[in-house]
């Protein structure tokens, strides 16, 4: 047996076949002999690591700015005012519920610093709609988020917000649940977590982006020919950039971007 069909049916046997399965059907696997399953789901577990820092720098600084604006509006003990926590929607069912959860994580917390880490991401997002415009966001969202554009208007940014905090709950959920995340826009989602950063502090979104690897590894998924993995030599990369440097003109200060325009059209699958 070939150490391939060895790994292959060992990992299906331990992860499940229907959940190998999808990734042989994205790369078109063919038999048990195929190393292409099997390096998808390799990138995709690496890709969801590496996204885990940047993903909860983004949720902490998005938290601790909507908590600086509660404090402002229903003081240091936000999480126990009467008032805010009516304001809060509560929804009859197995809906999720910010009332009940901020007075159940409140029941059992001393502190509000305590308080803030244990609600769900959820809970946050919710605070971005539009029924806390008038109590909170008209007139504290400029100000907890200064590096806004300055063009945007009050409710289009928190809008904004809101979906993009949408957006990266979806993929933080999916990464979690160690679900496939390698047929999203990843690139769309790793710039949706620094945007939303460098409304609070472009110091902090630089920092963030300097100690990350998902950038990195995002426009490189694994590439195959003639069914075996196969990986660019970085010769192969450069005569391309040249290729696209000289084709576009030969633009000056452009060969950062024909770099990774490179690097992106040499990882497609073939």
């Amino acid at each position: 047996m070939s150490t391939t069909k060895a790994v292959l049916n060992a990992v299906k046997a331990s992860l499940s076949p229907a959940r190998i399965g999808t990734y042989e059907t994205a790369t078109g696997a063919l038999g048990d002999e195929d190393p292409r399953a099997l390096a998808l789901y390799a990138w995709n577990a690496e890709v969801s690591a590496a996204l885990l820092a940047p993903l909860h720098i983004c949720e902490v600084v998005m938290r601790n700015a909507a908590a600086e604006a509660l404090e402002a509006v229903y003081g240091p003990r936000w999480p126990w005012e009467a008032t805010f926590i009516l304001s809060l929607p509560n929804p009859s069912g197995n809906q999720y519920s910010s009332r009940r959860d901020l007075m159940g994580v409140a029941a059992r917390q001393p502190s509000t610093g305590k308080v803030i880490p244990e609600l769900k991401f959820v809970f946050w997002q919710e605070m971005f709609t539009h029924r806390h415009d008038v109590r909170l966001w008209d007139a504290h969202l400029r100000r907890v988020f200064p590096c806004h554009n300055p063009a945007d208007t009050v409710v289009s940014l928190r809008r904004a917000i809101y979906q993009d905090l949408e957006a990266i709950r979806r993929l933080r959920n999916r990464i979690a649940h160690h679900e496939p995340i390698f047929t999203r826009n990843l690139k769309e989602d790793f710039e949706r977590i620094v945007k939303l950063v460098e409304q609070k502090s472009a110091l902090v979104a630089s920092w963030m982006v300097a100690n990350q690897t998902a950038s990195h590894l995002i426009p490189q998924p694994p590439v195959f020919r003639g069914g075996k993995l196969w990986m660019p030599a970085h010769e192969e990369v450069a005569q391309l950039a040249y290729r696209l440097w000289y084709d576009g003109g030969k633009r000056i200060g452009c060969s950062e971007q024909d770099w990774v325009s490179a690097e992106r059209l040499m990882g497609r699958f073939d």
